[in-house]
């Protein structure tokens, strides 16, 4: 399955079929469906990545990363720190 970067990326977010999101450029694997959690956010939310290498953060605010795909560098959207589902885990 493809993981679509903001332009479409809605139509995953009530997606939950087993499988692996990755990279709509470069099909570089991100997330897998079970890091995936429904959010009231317009867009999937997952509560980590795939492997280390899926994606490379850069820090925005203390509490916020600018994700980008770990391959190819092209925009995912953010991380938010304590956002997830789980307490201490972020909502990517």
């Amino acid at each position: 399955m493809s993981f679509c970067r903001f332009v479409g990326g809605e139509i995953y977010k009530d997606h939950f079929k087993p499988g692996i999101y990755v990279c709509s450029n470069c099909n570089h694997p991100l997330f897998s469906s079970r890091s995936k959690f429904a959010h009231s956010s317009p867009w999937p939310a997952f509560t980590d990545t795939l492997r280390e290498d899926s994606v490379t953060k850069l820090m925005e605010t203390l509490t916020a990363f600018k994700v980008l795909c770990g391959k190819c560098g092209s925009g995912l959207g953010h991380e938010f720190v304590n956002d997830g589902p789980v307490e201490g885990k972020s909502r990517f």
